[in-house]
């Protein structure tokens, strides 16, 4: 009997855990199904050599051309901070500043900003002195689980520089591109709403 509930258990088991990743979308290593071999090299016709302006520092490295933005800064320039949520634009968690301009990191080529000056969480603070929005965030208690909170700081700091920090409902609206999973929405207004305040 004992013999019977654990081989019933263990197929309910697999049962769950084969329907979860099929429904999450990923596959399911089984041991008659091996990781896909290595891609094969990209042709040297198909890489660029792409020079920016990272925080400061003059950077090169040669990348795929349909390597984007936040793929060169994450995996090649070493600077993980700036994140990768949904990889399509809607979230905001890869904003960076090109130029002085939020940009979304996962919808824009590398190649597209060669020579350019991009600005990422790793470059808003001078040394130990926090960035006085980074200061606020911790202020207003604007983080929860601090995975959005790269590029809300960055976008934070473009909504402040464009200027669109009048009211609170003008921080939301041009803040609406960065969400936030854990909500804490009106503690980042606030933060923007003081660091406007006290710029």
């Amino acid at each position: 009997m004992s013999e019977t509930f654990d081989e019933a258990t263990t197929l309910k088991r697999r049962t769950f855990v084969a329907a979860s990743t099929a429904v999450a979308g990923l596959p399911l290593l089984t041991s008659d199904r091996l990781p896909a071999a290595p891609a094969a090299p990209t042709p040297a016709d198909q890489l660029s050599t792409v020079r920016l302006t990272v925080n400061g520092e003059q950077r090169t490295a040669r990348v795929d051309n349909r390597t984007s933005l936040l793929d060169l800064l994450r995996e090649h320039l070493d600077l993980p901070g700036t994140k990768k949520g949904c990889d399509q634009g809607a979230c905001g968690a890869c904003t960076v500043l090109v130029d002085d301009r939020r940009v979304n990191a996962c919808l824009t080529l590398a190649v597209m900003h060669q020579g350019a000056d991009v600005t990422t969480i790793e470059g808003l603070a001078q040394g130990d002195q926090l960035h006085p929005l980074q200061q606020a965030f911790i202020d207003h208690d604007g983080l929860q689980c601090g995975y959005c909170t790269p590029g809300q700081l960055m976008s934070g700091v473009a909504c402040i520089a464009e200027g669109h920090t009048g009211s609170r409902a003008e921080i939301r609206e041009w803040m609406s591109g960065n969400l936030c999973r854990c909500g804490a929405y009106t503690n980042i207004v606030s933060a923007i709403q003081q660091t406007a305040k006290e710029a």
